[in-house]
């Protein structure tokens, strides 16, 4: 895995999100239990990330959380950043405390490269990016029927029929 539990709950909670219309919130109950996720636990990760900002929280009987960005303009990037930050993609996989080009270790040049490629991939890929995807494997695997969920808009709302 290249990124915690906790990051993986609040990637799927994301997408769940991004399928909420603008102005609605989402109770963490409802996102656990239609992501299968345990609902205290993600109830938590959602509060953190709201607190930086990713997300927004409202209180009472229509609040809970919504995305306080466009789902094109959140990389997967910015949520694990927000749940683990970054530092396991630069620390020493020999166990050094120090490895640079200049005083590399034994994995530096393979970890170098494979490390820049999770971050790019972490990086380019958005959360329309990956709702999109799993909407399309529902409807082709026909979990979804074609007319039951049209798929997110670019900003995140959904097309009415």
């Amino acid at each position: 895995m290249i990124y915690s539990r906790s990051a993986e709950y609040a990637i799927r909670a994301f997408v769940h999100l991004a399928s909420v219309p603008p102005g609605k919130f989402a109770m963490a109950k409802q996102i656990a239990g239609e992501a299968d996720i345990p609902a205290h636990f993600l109830a938590k990760i959602l509060q953190q990330l709201a607190r930086k900002g990713l997300l927004r929280s409202s209180k009472g009987p229509t609040g809970g959380f919504t995305l306080a960005i466009a789902p094109r303009d959140i990389s997967l990037c910015q949520i694990v950043d927000a749940v683990d930050g970054l530092s396991d993609y630069k620390r020493c996989l020999g166990g050094r405390t120090e490895c640079r080009d200049d005083a590399p270790c034994g994995l530096h040049d393979s970890w170098k490269r494979m490390r820049s490629s999770i971050i790019d991939y972490l990086e380019g890929t958005s959360i329309l990016v990956v709702a999109n995807s799993l909407e399309q494997k529902r409807r082709a695997l026909g979990q979804l029927p074609a007319q039951e969920a049209p798929a997110p808009r670019k900003n995140g709302s959904r097309k009415k029929q």
